[in-house]
Parts: C-alpha cells; sequence; structure tokens
C-alpha cells in the first residue's frame, strides 16, 4: 500500500482538483480529505456518510449549580472572561486552563472533554473516503488530521487497498505536518506565481525536514510561462522533481461547479495532462 499526499504551500493553488483527478484514476484506493479546517473534496466526489463518529479534544469548564456558592472567584480569576454573572461558562471564550478548577472551594467546577468536530467513513463512486469536519473556532486540527490518516489506513487495509490518497492542507502548520507524516510521496501543487514560488519552497523544505520524497506539479503555468521557468529552475536546483505542467483551463471550473473530476467530466487537454502526471507518479 502507498500513501500519497497532495499538498500546497498556500491555498487556491488546485490541490483538491488534483487530489480528485488522482481519485478518479487511481484503481483499488481509499481517499483521505486532511484539509480538516476547510474540508472541500466531498464537494467534488459527493460521499454518502456509512459511519459518523464524535471528535472529542481539549477542555472546557464545566460548573454545577448545584454546589456552587457564588463566591465569584471563578469569575474573577478567568482571563479571559468565559464566566458571567450567572455563572454560565462561555464554551467559545473558554480556553480550557482549568484555573477556576483549582480555586473553586466548593469543587463545583469540573474540566469536561470537548467535542470539537466529528470524522466520518463514506462510500463515494470512487471507492471509500475518510473525512472530517472540525468545529468553528476550534483547535487541535493536527490531531483530527493524524485521526483521519490512521482511519483511511486502516480501512485501506481492510480492503487490501494499493493506494491511500490524501488531499493535504495548505500551508506549514500542525495539520501539513500531520497530514505527511510517514507517507510514501508528497505532491506539491503550486501555481505560476511569486507568493506560489515563495509558498511552495517552505513546504517543500517541511518534506525535507521529514525526509519524505517530493515532486512538484505547477497549475496555470501558462498564465506567466516566466514565473513557471522560474519555479522549474529552482526545483532543479534544490533537486525536487517536476512532475508536470497543467495548463488553464475554464472546463476545470465547469467540472467543479457540477461536481465532478475533470477526468471524467469531457476530453480536453488538461485531462490528458493530468493523465499523463498520474502515470509518471504511479510508476
Amino acid at each position: 500500500m502507498k500513501q500519497i499526499v497532495v499538498i500546497s504551500g498556500k491555498g487556491g493553488t488546485g490541490k483538491t482538483v488534483m487530489t480528485g483527478a488522482f481519485a478518479s484514476l487511481a484503481q483499488n484506493k481509499v481517499m483521505a480529505d486532511c484539509d480538516v479546517d476547510a474540508a472541500d473534496l466531498h464537494l467534488l466526489l459527493q460521499p454518502k456518510i456509512v459511519e459518523r463518529h464524535e471528535f472529542r479534544s481539549g477542555l472546557k469548564a464545566g460548573i454545577n449549580k448545584k454546589i456552587c456558592q457564588k463566591c465569584g472567584k471563578c469569575m474573577i480569576a478567568c482571563r479571559f472572561q468565559a464566566i458571567n454573572q450567572d455563572f454560565i461558562v462561555d464554551p467559545v471564550s473558554c480556553e480550557g486552563c482549568g484555573f477556576c478548577s483549582h480555586i473553586c472551594p466548593a469543587g463545583a467546577i469540573k474540566m469536561e472533554e470537548n467535542i470539537s468536530g466529528e470524522w466520518f467513513i463514506s462510500t463515494t463512486r470512487f471507492g471509500p473516503m475518510v473525512h472530517a469536519r472540525l468545529g468553528i473556532a476550534e483547535e487541535n486540527s493536527g490531531k483530527l488530521v493524524s485521526l483521519v490518516r490512521k482511519q483511511a489506513k486502516a480501512v485501506a487495509e481492510k480492503n487490501n487497498c494499493d493506494w491511500v490518497i490524501i488531499d493535504g492542507a495548505p500551508g506549514i502548520g500542525c495539520p501539513v505536518i500531520a497530514s505527511l507524516s510517514g507517507v510514501d510521496q508528497a505532491v506539491v501543487v503550486t501555481e505560476p506565481t511569486l507568493s506560489g514560488l515563495h509558498d511552495a519552497l517552505r513546504v517543500i523544505d517541511v518534506t525535507k525536514h521529514f525526509k519524505i520524497p517530493a515532486q512538484v506539479i505547477i497549475n496555470k503555468y501558462d498564465l506567466n510561462t516566466d514565473m513557471a521557468r522560474q519555479i522549474e529552475e529552482h526545483c532543479l536546483k534544490i533537486g525536487i522533481p517536476l512532475l508536470g505542467k497543467v495548463r488553464f483551463d475554464k472546463t476545470v471550473v465547469e467540472a467543479m461547479v457540477d461536481g465532478k473530476t475533470i477526468i471524467e467530466y469531457k476530453d480536453t487537454p488538461v485531462k490528458e495532462e493530468i493523465q499523463r502526471i498520474w502515470e509518471k507518479l504511479r510508476a
């Protein structure tokens, strides 16, 4: 079983478009959407949820009003002003530090595990998919990504799959590191802009740090051929293979609006380019 993660140094480079295309081209695979802060792979793959599970992470304070003495010590001590005059904890403001539970003389405050989101095992027209949804303003997205990765691998092993195709998070933060951990190949999608080059180099540095082999795809390369050439030169300079280049085509947008991958939408030069990239990656 091989695990491939598609990542990008910044958002909007076409990472999910590539992941969806790979999902439609690969045989005997499991998909995992690890961009849990802003998941969107489900818009292309339209999964039908088979299993739904709570994701619990972090702690929130809870006040037992039956034994609360209303002394106000917790309200004074809370630096986040999460406890109001009626001694009710605002779950959004509470940072889970637990200080209020230590100073409460009646022992009325307990730290309770927080429900931060949900994760799912679903079926799609291309096979099984594991994905998640992190709650609004919730933390520990890296922990949820690790959970999604673990469950996707378990589904792949159960079904004797050859591939786990992962839609990683953009940037270089904790969710990206959790997406990269233990994969066989990272595919970095960038675009021909100065910020695209800068952020691609940053995420490539992350892959090097974790000793994950990486290759680069330049998406919409024909919008700025000079910048695309600079990206190629940088890849050559740092020893990162260029997996391929994909032109700009409005058909890709039309396919997304129709809820389809570009591979299954219609025959275009973009489809042929991505097919060649997949064959090269698969080999």
